[in-house]
């Protein structure tokens, strides 16, 4: 049987069997001196898809849902609705520098809760939109769920954990105002990452202890491309689960901190073979 005559112009690359191993472009093959029509496709497709997860405002309204469809996650609702010092999201584009801030009426919202409950808090979570709205609505509930459930399971000394905190327009640095506010030892600042052409929805967690405006960025840990095609939930929840934990008990986080959660794990996957060609028999 022919081939189809549009496949005949596609001239295929040798790197073509290593795209099962990767969302990258590579191997994409040539049509003359340009590329095939189908790729230049996904190619557009992936750009706007990005766009979109930048400018797309966060439904905030869909993500508490989200929340609290999780059994486990419902004793830290409801949740506050905080906004950075950055009103609008060109404004946040453009001066990073406000969405690292929390505004005042989300100051004196946090306070007034930490007046009411003097005993400090183990925690506090933050989910910030940040670059990518899409993470958030994806992959903050069950990421959360995931992580709640090892830290209550694999801790001998429970953890109090003040309500959740979600932040519009918000970036990193803005958990440490949050963190500050609310009366926690640490925080955790779920983020949208900037979205890349393979994926516009990749998750970032940070976390920092005694955290407070102006610390230093060295002092924070970071996790990054939480996502089903990156780094799974349950796999980032671990090793979330096991940084905060030495952080309670070292009072540390950043570059002194080091993650050993797969030290003594063995790798699931070990035995997988990923040569191209078949290993030679003796």
């Amino acid at each position: 049987m022919n081939k189809p005559a549009e496949l005949e112009l596609v001239h295929q690359d040798p790197w073509d069997k290593l795209r099962q191993f990767t969302q990258a472009r590579i191997g994409i093959g040539r049509v003359g001196t340009s590329i095939p029509t189908d790729e230049l496709l996904r190619f557009q497709l992936s750009h706007a898809q990005a766009i979109d997860a930048v400018h797309v405002p966060l439904d905030e309204e869909q993500l508490v849902e989200s929340l609290a469809e999780k059994e486990n996650l419902r004793a830290y609702l409801p949740a506050f609705h905080v906004h950075s010092e950055a009103s609008d999201r060109v404004t946040y584009l453009q001066r990073p520098d406000l969405g690292r801030k929390l505004n005042a009426d989300g100051i004196a919202l946090l306070k007034t809760h930490s007046d009411q409950h003097p005993s400090p808090y183990d925690l506090a979570i933050v989910i910030a939109d940040g670059l990518s709205s899409y993470a958030i609505a994806n992959h903050a509930a069950p990421f959360l769920s995931a992580l709640i459930e090892q830290l209550q399971t694999s801790s001998e000394q429970p953890w109090n954990i003040a309500p959740l905190v979600i932040a519009q327009q918000g970036r990193v640095a803005l958990g440490d105002d949050v963190c500050e506010a609310i009366n926690a030892n640490e925080v955790l600042i779920l983020v949208g990452e900037r979205p890349g052409l393979s994926s516009p929805d990749s998750l970032g967690l940070y976390l920092t202890w005694n955290a407070h405006r102006g610390i230093e960025e060295s002092l924070r840990n970071c996790i990054s491309n939480v996502r089903p095609e990156g780094l799974c939930y349950e796999a980032a929840a671990h090793k979330c689960c096991y940084l905060l934990s030495e952080s309670r008990r070292r009072h540390v986080t950043g570059i002194t901190l080091k993650d050993r959660s797969d030290d003594n794990t063995l790798e699931h996957h070990s035995g997988q073979q990923f040569s191209l060609v078949s290993p030679s028999k003796n």
